[in-house]
């Protein structure tokens, strides 16, 4: 029998069957004998391209960050360094909206992936080429780092239960109306962010403006 013009099994074919496997039921439904049943190989198939699960799941989190928009960065792009972090916070966190079961992993750093990388390296040099000064723009990283990945973590309405006898007034005055928030999920997680990311940049415009800087720039 003539072998296949094309491998059965290529990188970006085993990192998008695990990418899915865990988009639909978690990170911890992938296995490497799971993912070698999805792709219709034997388990030993997969070794050739990934050395362990953890080395498929570092891949499948850089390709979630591959999606993340860093034009903003661009020394041409024109985006003061205010309107850059604000479009690229909005990005981060939609590339990370649709792939939410992989944050824990992204959580951990960038450590050697490609696009991780690339994704900390936008941001420093964005944020230094505006006059930040490496230190604060290590910060400043490091900060919307936290914020955006806490923001995906898990969904704070979606926290608190529709059943109101759950809130009893005695024992908690203040939550008459918390049953209501899993039905307003999307509008409650969707405005906090909104709040958080403001008030982030308002504290750093002036902080930037203590630092001696003038009105934002690129």
């Amino acid at each position: 029998m003539a072998r296949p013009r094309k491998p059965l099994l290529s990188r970006e074919g085993i990192v998008a069957a695990a990418g899915a496997l865990v988009d639909a039921e978690g990170l911890e439904a992938l296995s490497t004998r799971r993912l070698a049943a999805v792709l219709g190989v034997s388990g030993p198939s997969l070794y050739n391209h990934f050395r362990t699960k953890d080395e498929i799941l570092e891949a499948v989190a850089d390709a979630v960050s591959a999606r993340v928009d860093l034009s903003m960065f661009e020394p041409d792009d024109g985006r003061d360094w205010r309107t850059a972090l604000e479009d690229w916070a909005h990005s981060y966190r939609a590339a990370l909206a649709d792939h939410p079961h992989i944050v824990p992993v992204l959580a951990r750093g960038p450590g050697r992936r490609p696009a991780g990388l690339r994704v900390a390296d936008a941001v420093f040099g964005g944020m230094t080429a505006a006059g930040w000064p490496p230190s604060q723009a290590t910060r400043i990283g490091a900060l919307m780092r936290y914020f955006v990945l806490g923001s995906a973590v898990a969904s704070f309405a979606g926290g608190f239960t529709e059943d109101r006898s759950a809130y009893d007034p005695e024992a908690y005055p203040h939550l008459g109306q918390a049953h209501l928030l899993p039905e307003r999920g999307r509008s409650v997680d969707e405005g906090a962010f909104e709040t958080g990311l403001t008030a982030l940049l308002d504290g750093l415009a002036l902080r930037f403006e203590a630092l001696g800087g003038d009105e934002p720039r690129s």
